[in-house]
């Protein structure tokens, strides 16, 4: 495998951009390519059979882009999609789900974490499930936001608004005790200041797509397929910064608000930003 090959990273919008940020700061030296499936947003209300499909597609389009890794941002998908995604590309795939149950197992004190999510990752239990297999006697309190990923989006995650939906959503996990949060969602570390002021300093924050950045500095060390000193072809590295010529982004709609999203989440627009269409790639799977 060539080293000198972007790391792929698909969500179904613009949420998964957190953890295209957390990968870029772990992983200065290293290009990216971003696929927003923003014509079939959201993944969180929809059934199992259609986030497969749609996650097999968005993994196909990346695979053949030619990508050296394949980051799963999606926490819907990396729920219920995983074994699928991995039967039809030829690299390593990785989900956001258990690093941030690694993450959460390792800072609880208690043993008392919450996870926050949308409906599907909530119903499919997957953090729960993660937790258990690292700590049998962790009690985990699971909670639904999907109000949360519109407060990100339209920039309102320092508002009124923000903190009495906050203070609902998380009235249970609150009197839970937890001493752990699990972010279990992409676009909740944009609502992070709420989140820690509603459940109180004490409680620690975990957001998956830092957990995740981790597991793959520790991957591409692994299987020597980290990029060595930038990279370029002149010897000199340049200085990076996010979304910029390096790093190249696809969306399946709606390219201009996510390019006004992007710099909301991220401070910049995507430098390169190109629309695509995708439906038919989980064919290529079945063939």
């Amino acid at each position: 495998m060539n080293r000198e090959l972007p790391i792929g990273i698909f969500d179904s919008g613009v949420g998964g951009l957190t953890v295209y940020r957390a990968l870029h700061a772990a992983l200065p030296n290293e290009h990216f390519v971003y696929l927003g499936d923003t014509a079939r947003i959201p993944y969180g209300t929809k059934s199992l059979a259609t986030v497969e499909r749609y996650a097999v597609e968005n993994s196909r389009f990346l695979d053949t882009r030619g990508i050296k890794l394949l980051v799963v941002a999606c926490n819907t998908a990396s729920a219920l999609a995983l074994p699928a995604i991995r039967k039809c590309v030829g690299v390593d795939v990785i989900g956001v789900i258990e690093p941030g149950a690694n993450a959460a197992v390792a800072a609880t004190t208690k043993g008392r974490i919450g996870v926050i999510a949308t409906e599907a990752t909530v119903q499919s239990g997957a953090y729960s499930k993660a937790i258990a297999r690292l700590d049998k006697n962790a009690q985990v309190i699971e909670t639904a936001c999907p109000l949360f990923v519109s407060l990100a989006e339209e920039g309102w995650a320092d508002s009124d608004e923000a903190r009495s939906i906050a203070a609902k959503y998380l009235k249970d996990i609150k009197q839970s005790d937890v001493d752990t949060l699990v972010l279990g969602c992409t676009h909740y570390p944009i609502l992070r200041s709420v989140i820690q002021e509603t459940l109180g300093k004490e409680v620690r924050l975990i957001d998956s797509g830092e957990a995740t950045a981790l597991y793959v500095v520790t991957m591409l060390e692994t299987k020597d397929l980290a990029r060595r000193d930038g990279g370029e072809a002149a010897g000199v590295a340049r200085e990076r910064r996010l979304c910029d010529d390096l790093d190249h982004f696809y969306v399946t709609d709606a390219a201009a608000r996510f390019a006004r999203v992007a710099e909301r989440f991220l401070g910049s627009a995507p430098s390169s930003l190109e629309a695509v269409e995708i439906w038919g790639q989980d064919e290529l799977c079945a063939k």
